[in-house]
């Protein structure tokens, strides 16, 4: 096994992370949500490493990893069967993500998204809604977007100045989004827009827009750090008229909407997270090995200890939360916060160490180990960077606080 063909090699990529397994992680792990991880292990093995360099270099928006992942049934993992899904667990969802960012982290953000797309049509759509948008967005189809980033609304969601009006038995929707993770391609967009702006959150609206009308425009997709292969692109609306039916729940209602969907968006960050640490990781082992042989020297080995300490430890945050999810869907924001800042923040921790552990070696983009670090810096600012994290944490914990005082 050579540090440089580790990814290229399907034998050779197994080996080594089943080996990196944990026997204390993977004990809380149902054999379904096992049979999951495995599934998407040996796929990403086969047909998405492989070609994760190339991705990356090129650009290339990875259709063929999300084709292959969709068809072998993990688009819909969270969804009913009826929708085209399997109706698994949070859990499960969270080791395949894991698995997927471990192989090709630009994949798994095309992949994560069409789930993010499909959610809120699960969460509030009609019937009718969820037949028409979700399958097509499972088995890959047909690629969604999220579109509630503006270039004056990041965080602030009650800050949108995307509006939405009411004309007949429809909507005109008029606005720019921004940073849209497949923007530049969406055939389905769940767009979140006010229909009063005095009104803040509680004019928060969420529309399904089909990314073919009239009215609505692409753009080009950014030069990026990292994720190369996954398009980023602002969206323009431009007097669009949306079918009242396209409404999601009620109007005024998007803001529970976002909120509810974001607890999905910060578990995929959360397993990129962890999984980017764990290539860093590996690719890292690795090559080190090839360099000195098994037994590596101590201040190696004690660096490469507390790495591998820390992976644990966010696997399993990653898990434990992921199952709280299951158990209630009201999780907090702060315990959601917790799992997104802590993995997404390990991720990138560790793409530096294993950069630095590596000296030259590091900077060489066929060992992969600078990619991880390119990758991984994106998982801190998106689904709610990670000092909004902290900010919700906070106020969290102060509240409890204030709690005992009573």
């Amino acid at each position: 096994m050579t540090a440089l063909t580790l990814d290229s090699d399907p034998g050779a990529y197994l080996a080594l992370h089943d080996a990196l397994d944990e026997p204390v992680a993977d004990a809380a792990l149902t054999p379904r949500e096992q049979q999951v991880r495995r599934l998407a292990r040996e796929l990403v093995a086969e047909r998405i490493a492989p070609r994760a360099r190339e991705t990356d270099l090129t650009h290339r928006f990875p259709e063929d990893g999300v084709a292959e992942l969709s068809r072998a049934g993990l688009g819909g993992l969270l969804f009913p069967e009826r929708l085209g899904g399997s109706a698994d667990s949070n859990v499960s969802y969270a080791v395949a993500m894991e698995e997927i960012a471990a192989g090709c982290a630009a994949t798994s953000l095309v992949f994560m998204t069409q789930m993010h797309a499909a959610y809120p049509i699960l969460l509030a759509g009609d019937a009718a809604l969820q037949e028409r948008y979700i399958p097509g967005l499972l088995d890959g189809s047909r690629y969604g977007s999220l579109g509630i980033t503006e270039p004056d609304a990041g965080s602030d969601v009650a800050g949108l100045t995307t509006t939405a009006r009411r004309n007949g038995d429809s909507w005109v929707l008029s606005g720019q989004k921004t940073f849209i993770t497949t923007g530049d391609r969406a055939d389905v967009i769940i767009c979140f827009a006010t229909v009063d702006r005095g009104k803040g959150r509680d004019g928060v609206t969420a529309f399904v827009v089909e990314g073919g009308w009239d009215g609505v425009g692409h753009g080009k997709p950014f030069d990026k750090l990292g994720m190369h292969g996954s398009s980023t692109a602002e969206l323009f609306f431009d007097g669009v008229r949306i079918p009242s039916g396209n409404l999601l729940g009620n109007a005024g209602g998007g803001w529970a909407i976002v909120m509810s969907s974001v607890v999905k968006s910060r578990i995929s960050a959360a397993a990129q997270g962890v999984g980017l640490a764990r290539a860093a990781y590996a690719r890292t082992l690795s090559a080190l090995v090839r360099e000195h042989g098994p037994k590596l020297p101590d201040e190696l080995a004690f660096a490469l200890a507390d790495l591998r300490g820390r992976i644990l430890q966010g696997r399993l945050l990653l898990h434990a939360v992921a199952r709280q999810v299951d158990a209630d869907p009201k999780t907090t924001p702060g315990q959601i916060g917790i799992m997104k800042q802590s993995c997404t923040d390990l991720g990138w921790q560790t793409a530096v160490a294993a950069t630095r552990l590596l000296g030259p070696l590091g900077d060489l983009s066929e060992l992969g180990v600078e990619r991880c670090l390119r990758d991984a810096k994106v998982t801190q600012i998106y689904d709610g960077t990670n000092e909004i994290q902290r900010l919700l944490i906070g106020r969290e914990t102060g509240r409890a606080v204030a709690a005992l005082a009573h």
